[in-house]
């Protein structure tokens, strides 16, 4: 067998895939995530602020879990920075090949980590062996390699890193190390089998069977010791057809999306990346978020829930959607994608309330935004308590038509925990990663967010051609911000059929279709045509909600139905697709095999559907 095929082989005795408990193993992370993002402290200068409100002097709630980590590992004995055995398989001297394994061992093929390794590469049994020593001094530095280890096996991901599509920032974190504690905290890995088969091409050896026994030691040692921070998420609808539950990434059933103009908070889509904030009662009671312009010379504002709700309050009707969205369709058109594989349903709308975030702005002392931004002040930047963070232009956050607002409640209610409780960003027409959940913090900066939401290849739709990420200077290209144009069915059914049993393939029958279209920027959806037959001919739906939205501020979506003929097909089913008309007159693309790009963005292709007949 190839090293790969060993590989799938021997895996699950240590990869669970079972999400809700991987590896059963409690990564070293765990407590201080746990507490910074659970419980919502975050320490600066040694002052404790519950409200999460000094990210912005600190390193973001991820980052501080990371900085815990690194020091609970070198506190450890060598659970990924050294071994603590001294033996024939010490680490090589300083003038000894870093990629070299430890005397005795096999020699390392030459194609391991560039190309398949099934091809003619010796099986993982024959690979060398290397000591958690080796492998950490492949940390990037100096021209080394990147390495990393899994499972005890060895990876050399040098040339992955810009193409993580967490970011190479985060993926970096491991470097020369083990992967086990950062997966732990990062689920969606075990949500496919895209990861390890990305891993496979990788391959340059095994570790230690001594370095991974203390690795999985450790974590044992601590999962008795440190609270998983998935154990308190919420809980949610059965209905939500689930992608991955740690961390809760999940859509709308196909039937419930045009069940409701405005979503029920319970159905609403879910996409996390990491575990849910849980704030206890006297945190809620003292939850603030700061508003700061200190960049600009005007200080911090801290602003209470009480001080937002004393504010003019404002409800906007909006759709989210992931930007992601039917990034299965990209997986059907050509090469398999990163990330989760939604259908149609990672979109949903909910009426939200809140105070319009220019209003808090100008309370923080911004009278002027066109003259902030003539001073380069060009970005509203968002932190969360979650440590995610993104950002808008000035131009939106401050335009009295953008309707952007700091939302407290949904759809009547106080937001739920799984849609950004207590307080979430609301920026309507614009991709849902930019409306972030659990703000804790928004500033005023000459440049847009730090991180691999704002600046990564995340949010980035790269050229169809474009397979590595890092053959493009992805500063220069902008991260996905206004939405684009889009439609999808829900319910197909043929109206007319009765116990016609003469009808074959080729005949035409008249079917009834519902479904939905939106578009982003607050464009009005002026028009839905249906085609029965491949593209041929098309019937115009009749928009029945939404149709009479304000001119320019169209934030949420349109519901139609249409009768229309279709062409039996000689499958026996009928086949119909949908396509979306703006009010300027931008089209939905027939096919989104000129948009195929390696994060799986922006699939706004006609949307088809087949339905069996005879």
């Amino acid at each position: 067998r190839c090293a790969a095929t060993s590989l799938r082989g021997r895996l699950p005795r240590r990869l669970n895939t079972d999400t809700s408990r991987p590896h059963n193993h409690r990564a070293t992370i765990v407590g201080a995530y746990s507490y910074a993002s659970q419980t919502s402290s975050f320490h600066s200068g040694g002052t404790s602020h519950p409200s999460g409100s000094a990210i912005a002097d600190s390193a973001s709630a991820y980052q501080t879990a990371a900085a815990a980590a690194m020091a609970l590992i070198a506190a450890s004995g060598g659970l990924v920075l050294s071994s603590s055995s001294a033996t024939r398989n010490e680490a090589p001297d300083a003038h000894q090949n870093l990629a070299e394994p430890h005397p005795g061992a096999h020699p390392m093929p030459s194609k391991a980590g560039t190309d398949n390794i099934c091809d003619g590469a010796p099986s993982l049994e024959e690979m060398p062996v290397y000591r958690s020593t080796q492998v950490a001094k492949n940390d990037g530095s100096d021209g080394r390699p990147i390495w990393m280890s899994y499972g005890g096996v060895v990876y050399d991901v040098t040339g992955f890193i810009a193409n993580h599509p967490g970011g190479s920032e985060k993926i970096l974190l491991a470097s020369g190390g083990a992967l086990e504690p950062w997966w732990y905290l990062y689920r969606q890995h075990f949500a496919s089998d895209l990861p390890m088969r990305m891993l496979e091409k990788m391959i340059v050896g095994r570790l230690d069977e001594r370095d991974q026994a203390t690795i999985d030691d450790q974590m044992e040692k601590e999962a008795e010791k440190e609270e998983d921070p998935y154990d308190r998420e919420p809980t949610r609808h059965p209905r939500l057809k689930v992608h991955s539950e740690q961390p809760m990434n999940a859509e709308v059933p196909q039937d419930a999306i045009t069940a409701s103009y405005i979503t029920p908070a319970e159905l609403f889509y879910i996409r996390h990346h990491h575990p849910v904030p849980l704030l206890d009662e006297d945190e809620i009671e003292t939850y603030t978020v700061d508003i700061d312009l200190s960049a600009y010379g005007k200080g911090t504002l801290e602003l209470s829930l009480e001080d937002l709700k004393k504010m003019d309050k404002e409800e906007i009707t909006t759709t989210l959607q992931c930007s992601g969205n039917r990034r299965s369709g990209f997986n059907e058109a050509g090469d398999r994608t990163s990330g989760t594989t939604w259908g149609q349903g990672a979109i949903s709308t909910a009426k939200w309330g809140g105070v319009r975030l220019k209003d808090v702005l100008k309370l923080a002392g911004l009278d002027d935004p066109i003259k902030a931004e003539e001073e380069g002040y060009e970005n509203v930047c968002f932190e969360s308590l979650d440590g995610m963070s993104a950002s808008i232009g000035i131009e939106k956050a401050c335009n009295p038509y953008g309707d952007a607002i700091l939302a407290y409640e949904m759809n009547g209610e106080p937001i739920p925990r799984d849609h950004g409780f207590p307080l979430r960003v609301i920026v309507p027409g614009y991709s849902a990663v930019r409306n972030v959940k659990w703000v804790s913090r928004i500033a005023l900066s000459k440049e847009e967010a730090e991180g691999p939401w704002q600046r990564g290849l995340n949010y980035k739709m790269l050229p169809p051609a474009v397979r590595d990420a890092g053959t493009v200077d992805l500063t220069k290209m902008p991260s996905m911000m206004e939405a684009s144009l889009y439609s999808g069915i829900t319910e197909v059914g043929p109206s007319d059929l009765g116990e016609d049993a003469s009808l074959k393939p080729g005949d035409k029958v008249m079917a009834k279709a519902k479904g939905w279209a939106w578009a982003g920027g607050g464009r009005n959806v002026v028009r839905v045509d249906v085609t029965g037959d491949g593209g041929k001919t098309w019937s115009t739906a009749n928009i029945t909600e939404g149709g009479d939205q304000k001119f320019g501020r169209a934030w949420a979506w349109v519901f139609w139905t249409c009768d229309l003929p279709a062409v039996i097909g000689e499958d026996g089913k009928i086949e119909l697709a949908s396509k979306a008309v703006d009010f300027a007159f931008n089209h939905q693309p027939e096919s989104c095999a000129h948009a195929w790009n390696v994060r799986g963005l922006g699939n706004n292709e006609w949307f088809r559907t087949s339905t069996p007949v005879l």
